[in-house]
């Protein structure tokens, strides 16, 4: 199951330690830019080694994480945990964040 050794696609590593939901979402993070290897653009097939960093932006939100250790199947939560380092900024507060519009029923 883990693999401390060689190479594994960006888009299967950030599947496997749950950043996303599914490979697919994953590829297409990838193929629209919302990844990044080292400060560069990372297209799926990128081969990802341990100590590279990894920027994934999702729902206007940038999760930064160092790879600590590489998987090429789907972990669960608690291994997961092991296979990154996150260096990402704590989200803003809910409050902080701009209301939604609320309307009357029917109006």
């Amino acid at each position: 199951m883990a693999s401390d050794e060689g190479t594994v696609r960006v888009d299967s590593w950030i599947w496997s330690v749950r950043l996303t939901k599914t490979r697919a979402l994953a590829a297409a993070a990838c193929r629209a830019g919302h990844v990044r290897v080292n400060g560069e653009r990372a297209k799926p097939a990128q081969p990802l080694r341990p100590g590279d960093e990894v920027r994934l932006r999702q729902a206007g939100f940038e999760k930064t994480v160092v790879v600590s250790r590489l998987v090429r199947k789907r972990v669960g939560a608690p291994v997961a945990a092991q296979c990154f380092v996150d260096n990402s900024p704590p989200a803003p507060p809910r409050e902080a964040t701009l209301p939604v519009a609320q309307r009357d029923r029917g109006a």
